[in-house]
């Protein structure tokens, strides 16, 4: 059964959906970017606040394909104790020398790779990411302007990249401005976690103030389909 994955920027929004029993608390700043980071000081106090509580990942920002600067950002943020880094394989440079670069740190971290559907993502990488020592993959969306991750991907491409993910034995997790509707289909693919951001803010503005009764019913819906 997929699990609920929130995005969350701030040590109150964190205790909001702790509160509401979500799965992972996953920490970004959506103002910056599909990935932006928070500052590592105040990754490491929402660590400190949740206190081992609730799994929680954290992005290294959107970054450039630079293996030297996304080991650098990798390892400052392994230094807060989150339990998942989410690194973004963006189509601007050698995603395969980044996946490299990277296995070093993945033998002592859980690094999760973020794919973006709306890129034409080449899923070879997923094997190799399973070969460099990566605990997991997500799919996300880049553009946030352009739909949901099942406007612009198709579901048998949906399909195909959590199969692959699982034959590789690795987490993963669909996200990309999903909706409450998109809920009952991917559901069915059985990915480890879907995750939410504006869905769950007021308004469905992803940079806005979140919505306990949207948190809620997002949390229903993924506990009973």
């Amino acid at each position: 059964m997929s699990k609920m994955l929130a995005s969350v920027n701030s040590v109150a929004e964190a205790m909001q959906v702790l509160n509401a029993h979500v799965d992972i608390i996953d920490l970004k700043q959506p103002a910056l970017g599909a990935l932006g980071a928070l500052d590592t000081d105040l990754v490491l106090e929402i660590v400190e606040k949740i206190a081992g509580r609730c799994p929680i990942s954290a992005t290294v920002g959107d970054l450039p394909m630079q293996p030297e600067l996304i080991f650098n950002a990798v390892n400052a943020m392994a230094q807060t104790n989150v339990d998942y880094i989410k690194i973004g394989f963006f189509p601007d440079g050698d995603s395969f020398a980044v996946v490299e670069k990277l296995s070093e740190l993945a033998k002592k971290y859980k690094l999760i790779a973020v794919l973006f559907a709306d890129t034409q993502p080449d899923f070879a990488i997923i094997p190799a990411l399973k070969a460099a020592g990566f605990s997991g993959v997500m799919l996300d969306t880049m553009n946030k302007q352009q739909g949901s991750l099942t406007q612009v991907m198709t579901l048998s491409d949906i399909a195909r990249f959590v199969k692959l993910a699982k034959t590789q034995s690795l987490l993963c997790g669909l996200a990309g401005s999903l909706k409450l509707a998109d809920i009952a289909t991917l559901k069915l693919f059985q990915a480890d976690y879907l995750g939410f951001r504006g869905a769950l803010c007021v308004q469905q503005h992803r940079t806005g103030q979140l919505d306990s009764s949207a948190i809620d019913q997002i949390k229903q819906a993924i506990t009973q389909f």
